[in-house]
């Protein structure tokens, strides 16, 4: 798929894994318990939306012995993830943190190709006046 190590850009990082971008590929790179997925942009919104749809208040008041663990299929790939309960909250904030450092880069490139026009340079040199 994408991704050279020397092409990787890295948005977010933590304890429990990191998250990459490779913008010319137009690709990401997770890493999570010692595991890297390579996920395209539409991978990485569904496999969220997977991990997001996990009900952790219902798997914490399920009684029954399966509850200790949850198994994904890795998005696009052949290999699960068995998670226990911690892993899962992990994997949702780092995907949350993930998500949002995307959504955090794409503002910031759209605002540097922004012409001096734009309405918040305008609107600073307004006020400056």
């Amino acid at each position: 798929m994408c991704i050279q190590f020397n092409q990787l850009e890295e948005l977010y990082k933590s304890d429990i894994g990191e998250f990459c971008q490779c913008s010319r590929k137009n690709c990401y790179r997770l890493t999570f318990r010692g595991e890297r997925f390579d996920l395209t942009v539409s991978d990485f919104l569904s496999f969220k939306k997977e991990i997001d749809a996990i009900d952790i208040v219902a798997i914490l008041t399920d009684s029954s012995c399966k509850s200790d663990t949850i198994i994904v299929n890795s998005y696009r790939t052949k290999r699960f993830l068995i998670l226990s309960i911690l892993e899962v909250i992990q994997l949702k904030e780092l995907l949350r943190a993930a998500k949002f450092m995307v959504q955090l880069n794409s503002m910031i490139h759209e605002c540097l190709k922004c012409p001096l026009t734009c309405p918040l340079v305008d609107q600073r040199l307004q006020a400056s006046q």
